[in-house]
């Protein structure tokens, strides 16, 4: 199906950047071939992460076979978010089919929920929406990390994060099966730092460590 008409994340959620300290949290964003770059990053992760949040675009019907699938290979436990969930340390958190993914908070705890809507930058669930909500709940204490994928999906909403402050990271063109969604968030100013599908744990790893931050 053709979608012409490409909507704004401001029709799912305003931007209000969160300004404060808080908990860390991962935000992953991939489309195209994103389903075997995440397998391979969730095969170097260990355990004790803050949570992590994935938007990926695949075919509605296949998300609970690819949340089973990271499951499998991985330390890390992935949930499929079909309800409000509490986001635990070493647990990551799917966008389900056909909605978005939004954050909540309660004291210093984050939640996870899902919300029907339009397509947002031409995708539901969109990576746009998903990061905007984590700068609105998250902001600077997030790793927000965009990869292969057509398209631009999530180039608005991790230009937000990094003018707020976060530590943004775009998947090389070398490693992308397609190198879309990463080099519109290049070109819009919004990473700090571009690396191979190979060194993307590892940048997790420093960030969980509190070792990747923002130069001055």
């Amino acid at each position: 199906m053709q979608i012409n008409h490409k909507y704004h994340p401001d029709l799912i959620l305003k931007s209000n950047p969160y300004k404060s300290e808080g908990k860390k949290l991962i935000a992953i964003g991939a489309s195209t071939g994103g389903g075997d770059a995440i397998a391979k990053i969730f095969q170097g992760l260990p355990k004790n992460l803050p949570p992590i949040i994935i938007t990926q675009h695949i075919s509605e019907g296949f998300y609970t076979s690819f949340a089973n699938r990271l499951n499998r290979i991985s330390s890390i436990e992935v949930f499929e978010v079909n309800e409000k969930m509490h986001l635990h340390n070493s647990c990551a958190y799917l966008a389900p089919g056909g909605k978005h993914l939004l954050l909540d908070k309660n004291c210093n705890d984050y939640y996870a929920k899902s919300v029907d809507g339009e397509r947002i930058s031409r995708h539901k669930p969109s990576v746009d929406v998903m990061f905007r909500s984590v700068n609105n709940v998250v902001g600077k204490n997030a790793l927000a990390i965009i990869m292969t994928g057509m398209g631009d999906d999530g180039s608005i909403g991790i230009k937000e994060l990094y003018d707020n402050g976060a530590y943004t990271i775009a998947q090389d063109e070398n490693s992308c099966v397609v190198f879309g969604m990463p080099k519109q968030a290049i070109a819009r100013g919004a990473v700090c730092e571009i690396v191979g599908l190979d060194e993307i744990p590892n940048k997790i790893i420093q960030f969980s460590s509190g070792n990747l931050k923002r130069g001055h």
